[in-house]
């Protein structure tokens, strides 16, 4: 071993603790980057993975009925290789052991092609228990994740209101499908009161009136297919049947979330690993100029010796590369961990075949790259400093600082000021840019902790807007058939319900000027109270009489604004166009939807007064009558209750924000730790002449103590407001880049979430106070005072 690397060893050994600390810092960056872009590759591999073997479909649409032949038709135009028709109805359910109505979507199955290698587009891959057989028993399959939630198991014996008639429903499997990977009905996720299940395509014909038709149609395209003339084709053919507008791949509701999520976290693993290799950048500087600095004689000594400058820059290097490896392998360790925990809550979303944690060889040599990378820029200055540095100039002590009267005494306020504090403040004039970096980096941990803690916040505020203030009813009924508003007395009827409030979905297709989109028309009373139009900002909104109200996702696509006229027209029943003119732009959060009152938009559609849906207000008393009277109405296809969707959905998120939040908690914490205990150290190593001096004339340990660390307590203290605006400043960042087209993610940060987090960094800084008050307890003051002069 040569002299270097002896010297290489002992300087790791000497540096043992900012090691570990840099380390540290380098591992989280290391283990959040790789982390999170192996459970991106895992999710992308097994997303393809299961699109590929299963056959998802490329382009997707509804209508409300058209004839099979259609199908030919269909399959006869350019760019299409594969046509799948299919039957499709959402209809009320009945769980053995379960008082509220849940929703389920029945799509039929043919059960002569039922294996997965002869089903066609979509195809189904049986989880447990067998396939549906056709015979006297209505057997089906149901989705996995519903299956697991609900503790349904093959055999099991469901109820379902089909085509307004109650069957029994036998349990004979679990499957997943490629286009119910994340099954939802609106823009959350609900496995708890939605499910979907698969019977014999001939039972769903008979039961909803479709003999020989359809209502669901998919397509396969070649590979030289252009979609949007595809697209185009194909709603021309389905128009005449009340399509509702066939769509991409990319816009099919499963597909768009698991892209959504998978784009959410190209951004997280990009944006906070970055933090920390920033931070290590700078704390590896101040670490290894502070080394070269104590090593001048050392370092003079070698060139005197004839060691070259770039052998003597290849050590210092070498240091930090060592110290950078060393985070990097812990930080290739703890990536598996947190990929791997991240990758659970995640399969409890997305229903893949399989879903398997992978981490390729080019993101292992990426991070690196990267690590080495900012080592060698962390130690640049060090390196070159060494260069610099001449054999004769090297053997004299350091130039001593030039110390200057402070900005506070040049003002005439240093009497004001006690001793001890003006030392704290001329340490900060003397070493500006060291005492900034420190104070950015603690401002970067509060800015971190706060970032994982606001989706906390953010989501309890969309629950609150969506489940308080926007739906004030308990309950949403869905008719299998438009109905009479008069269908509402015959609701309140019903045990228990205490109002009654009617309202109309329609899909529609707007267009304003060279733009489009396709979107679903809201008709409210103008009363509503039950079910009602809330801004975020301005509170419930009443309709006007005529015009529409945008929500604000849906103007942003449309780039509408108020007094545009929009060309709107019926997809599913009246299929009439006409125009309508944006007299309001709501902040709605959820949604691309626009709202009319209900009389306008019947008269607009020129189908009479029919109404599609109700709100109900239950007295929470008579909650089993209710459910137990909604159970035999054949008129009501589906329900959404309230309650138990929100449960749902808090049990889901609750869990994945608790990990995610606690992950980056642990981070902020250590991302603190390893800055303030570097910076202290780095400071006692710089003026342990001038502490022990003071020792010796007389000072207590103490007030040793209060000298160096409170320059580290002011710096916290300047620290926590900048980190509080850093913490809002990056939310807006992170939401930024997250953007998504159905939900308008807004930020908000309860004072909580500011005060839990800068009492964490608080805390953090307060116990590399106390590991470097033992530093100082243990100062050696004869051997501190044995230095040249």
């Amino acid at each position: 071993m040569t002299a270097l690397q002896t010297k290489l060893w002992r300087d790791l050994n000497s540096l043992r603790a900012q090691v570990a600390t840099i380390g540290l810092v380098v591992a989280i960056g290391v283990a959040g980057f790789v982390g999170m872009f192996s459970v991106h590759q895992s999710l992308h591999q097994s997303r393809d993975a299961f699109y590929r073997e299963n056959s998802l479909a490329d382009v997707f649409a509804s209508v409300r009925r058209a004839p099979l032949p259609l199908g030919q038709r269909l399959a006869a135009q350019d760019g299409v290789a594969q046509v799948k028709l299919e039957v499709v109805f959402d209809a009320q359910l009945d769980l053995p052991g379960v008082e509220s109505v849940l929703t389920g979507r029945f799509i039929g199955l043919a059960l002569d092609r039922a294996h997965a290698d002869r089903q066609g587009l979509n195809a189904l891959t049986l989880k447990s228990g067998r396939w549906p057989e056709r015979g006297a028993a209505l057997e089906a399959v149901v989705s996995d994740r519903f299956a697991t939630v609900r503790e349904l198991n093959p055999g099991d014996t469901v109820y379902a209101m089909l085509g307004g008639r109650r069957e029994r429903v036998h349990v004979v499997g679990t499957v997943v499908s490629p286009e119910y990977v994340f099954a939802a009905r609106g823009a959350l996720p609900d496995d708890q009161t939605f499910g979907i299940w698969w019977i014999d395509d001939e039972v769903m014909a008979s039961a909803f009136g479709m003999q020989g038709a359809f209502n669901q149609v998919a397509l396969r395209l070649t590979p030289d297919a252009a979609l949007a003339d595809v697209l185009q084709r194909v709603d021309r053919l389905l128009r005449p049947y009340g399509s509702v507008g066939a769509i991409g791949r990319t816009d099919q509701l499963s597909a768009r979330f698991v892209e959504d999520e998978m784009a959410a976290l190209r951004v997280m693993g990009t944006v906070l690993p970055s933090i920390f290799l920033l931070v290590s950048m700078f704390v590896l500087n101040v670490v290894l100029s502070r080394q070269v600095s104590t090593q001048r004689s050392q370092i003079a000594a070698l060139k005197a010796l004839g060691y070259p400058d770039t052998a003597i820059a290849w050590h210092y290097m070498q240091l930090a590369w060592v110290i950078a490896g060393l985070g990097l392998a812990a930080g290739l360790a703890l990536s598996v961990v947190v990929g791997r925990l991240m990758l659970g809550l995640y399969d409890e979303v997305f229903r893949f075949h399989a879903l398997t944690y992978v981490s390729s060889g080019g993101l292992l040599a990426a991070a690196s790259l990267i690590v080495l990378g900012a080592a060698t820029l962390g130690a640049w200055s060090a390196v070159r400093a060494v260069l610099r540095l001449r054999p004769a100039q090297a053997m004299q002590p350091a130039t001593p600082p030039v110390y200057r009267p402070t900005l506070i005494e040049r003002l005439g306020w240093g009497r004001r000021i006690g001793t001890r504090a003006l030392m704290v403040i001329r340490q900060f004039e003397q070493r500006p840019l060291r005492a900034t970096f420190t104070v950015a980096g603690l401002a970067l941990a509060v800015a971190l902790q706060i970032s994982g803690a606001f989706w906390l916040d953010t989501i309890a505020h969309i629950m609150d807007m969506q489940f308080r203030q926007v739906q004030q009813g308990d309950v949403l009924v869905n008719f299998d058939r438009p109905l009479h508003p008069g269908a509402v007395r015959e609701l309140k009827q019903l045990p228990g319900v205490l109002d009654a409030e009617p309202y109309r979905v329609e899909p529609v297709r707007l267009r304003l000027r060279q733009r489009s989109e396709d979107s679903v028309l809201l008709g409210l009373r103008s009363d509503a109270q039950l079910l009602r139009l809330v801004d975020e900002q301005r509170g419930p909104l009443a309709l006007p009489p005529d015009g529409v109200v945008l929500s604000s996702l849906l103007a942003r696509a449309l780039g509408a604004r108020v007094g545009d006229r929009l060309e709107l027209e019926f997809r599913l029943w009246s299929q009439v166009r006409t125009e309508v003119v944006v007299v309001d732009v709501a902040q709605t959060l959820l949604g691309q939807q626009l709202y009319m009152n209900l009389e306008a938009m019947n008269r607009l559609a020129r189908d009479g007064e029919g109404i599609s849906d109700a709100a109900l207000l239950v007295d929470p008393q008579a909650m089993s009558a209710f459910w137990a009277a909604v159970k035999t109405s054949p008129v009501i296809n589906a329900v959404f209750d309230k309650a138990g969707a929100r449960a749902a959905f808090e049990q889901v998120t609750a869990r994945s924000m608790a990990v995610f939040s606690g992950i980056l908690t642990l981070f902020a914490i250590a991302l603190a730790v390893g800055i303030t205990y570097n910076a202290a150290r780095i400071s006692l190593s710089e003026r342990a002449w001038e502490l022990a001096s003071l020792r010796v004339l007389g000072m207590t340990r103490a007030e040793v103590s209060q000298l160096l660390l409170g320059e580290l307590g002011a710096e916290l203290l300047a620290a926590l407001p900048l980190g509080a605006l850093a913490g809002w400043g990056l939310a807006w960042l992170l939401m930024g880049l997250m953007a998504v087209e159905h939900i308008d993610f807004p930020v908000v940060i309860e004072p909580s979430t500011y005060a839990s987090a800068l009492l964490i960094v608080l805390a953090a800084g307060a116990i590399s106070a106390l590991l470097v008050r033992r530093q100082i307890d243990r100062l050696d003051l004869v051997a501190v005072l044995k230095v040249r002069e």
